[in-house]
């Protein structure tokens, strides 16, 4: 059984592979995993995690600001948010990846303390058009860019999605290669665009090869989770 250590590391080759010496940022998505796991990933060098649950994410991030203040982490919010737990999100993260209602922007905006930077914000695309995920369709996006970039306290980053779970190979790269587009359609236009966050444990290379800038690795660095515990 491997480390959570050489798990990262074996992560980070394949990264390094895929990627043809462009730079990729790895998010260990922490969710449902103890603070003794991350603390594991942070003294094997990870300081990038991600959170799904508001409340959880909140008290690791404390957790961490306490027991480890010399270390300086970055912690993404990556799942739904509720309108009731937006404050917790604008008080300890410094990225949200899922953002996708002007509601939920507007209240983070407002929520954002004086003393913290702009958060920085990825707008989740429904890509594949299903019911049972957030995210904006993409035909909505320049309408709910336009809204957001009026907000002082959201910085607009980029965009952030997830395929079809059952979807092949072939489909989610087809997948990625249109959130590429839809991407750099934006940067066109004018946003300064500079994060496209797509690929997880099971297809992060191939996100990679379509052009993710930062992918959203769990299982594979931390094992399988036990949503019992969560």
């Amino acid at each position: 059984m491997t480390t959570i250590a050489e798990n990262i590391a074996g992560v980070r080759q394949h990264i390094q592979a895929a990627s043809n010496g462009r730079e990729v940022k790895l998010l260990a998505v922490s969710k449902t995993f103890p603070v003794e796991s991350i603390a594991e990933a942070v003294r094997a060098g990870q300081r990038c995690f991600g959170e799904n649950y508001a409340q959880e994410g909140s008290a690791k991030v404390e957790f961490f600001k306490e027991h480890y203040p010399d270390i300086e982490l970055e912690w993404h919010f990556i799942g739904p948010l509720q309108a009731n737990k937006t404050r917790l999100v604008a008080e300890h993260f410094q990225w949200i990846e899922s953002l996708s209602r002007l509601k939920i922007a507007q209240r983070l905006n407002e929520q954002r303390p004086a003393h913290m930077s702009a958060i920085n914000a990825l707008v989740e695309i429904n890509i594949d058009d299903e019911e049972s995920k957030s995210g904006i369709a993409p035909e909505a996006l320049s309408d709910f860019l336009a809204s957001v970039s009026l907000l002082p306290n959201i910085q607009l980053r980029g965009l952030m999605c997830i395929p079809k779970a059952d979807a092949d190979e072939t489909e989610k790269r087809q997948t990625f290669a249109r959130m590429k587009k839809i991407f750099e359609d934006c940067r066109t236009k004018g946003y300064a665009f500079d994060t496209l966050s797509m690929g997880m444990s099971a297809d992060y290379e191939v996100a990679i090869e379509e052009g993710s800038t930062l992918v959203r690795v769990g299982s594979a660095i931390f094992g399988a989770r036990n949503y019992s515990k969560s």
